[in-house]
């Protein structure tokens, strides 16, 4: 099993972040993992990605050409990655600020208005992970626990414990929220 991720957004909407989650709750549960960023120099506002490699083997590259999933919060990130999206692969984006359908019928398209939820949550900067629980769970291929355990290492490690919860729980609705477009899985 080889699976890449990319993540895309504006800088500031916790791109880098959700992708690290993700490499860490992968290899906290015995995965080989890379996780390539790649942003402008702006520090909010600018372009934001990263790409994470998921494997039960060594990975030869952090390169994906063709991602099995894309996860996008904004229309530019959609517009720029949508294409690249193996077929029968996944996208998950954030319809709060993408105002349009997925232009292709060979992926699946698991719309979650991350921007509403997470002001819902009382937090607006919890949108990343309220993207990453709905990718999580329409990949199943590391549990939402692993997830939870990881993004409190990574707040933990940058001094923000009092950030957990609301985390938490964005994580939780975002996968909740995935659930209403696959059903019992």
């Amino acid at each position: 099993m080889e699976l890449g991720v990319i993540f895309a957004g504006f800088g500031g909407q916790g791109i880098l972040l959700a992708g690290k989650v993700l490499a860490r709750a992968g290899m906290d549960r015995g995965l080989e993992v890379t996780w390539l960023p790649s942003y402008g120099p702006e520090m909010r506002g600018g372009t934001a990605n990263c790409t994470v490699v998921l494997a039960d083997e060594p990975i030869g590259s952090p390169i994906v050409d063709a991602p099995q999933a894309l996860v996008a919060m904004n229309l530019p990130s959609l517009d720029r990655f949508e294409g690249r999206v193996a077929k029968d692969g996944l996208i998950v984006y954030n319809s709060s600020l993408i105002p349009r359908a997925l232009k292709r019928s060979d992926v699946r398209g698991i719309p979650v208005p991350a921007n509403d939820i997470a002001r819902q949550l009382g937090s607006p900067r919890t949108i990343n992970m309220v993207a990453l629980g709905a990718l999580l769970r329409a990949l199943g291929a590391v549990p939402l626990e692993a997830a939870e355990e990881a993004m409190a290492h990574e707040l933990r490690a940058r001094g923000r414990e009092r950030l957990i919860e609301v985390n938490q729980r964005a994580l939780a609705r975002g996968f909740s929220e995935a659930g209403k477009y696959l059903g019992d899985r």
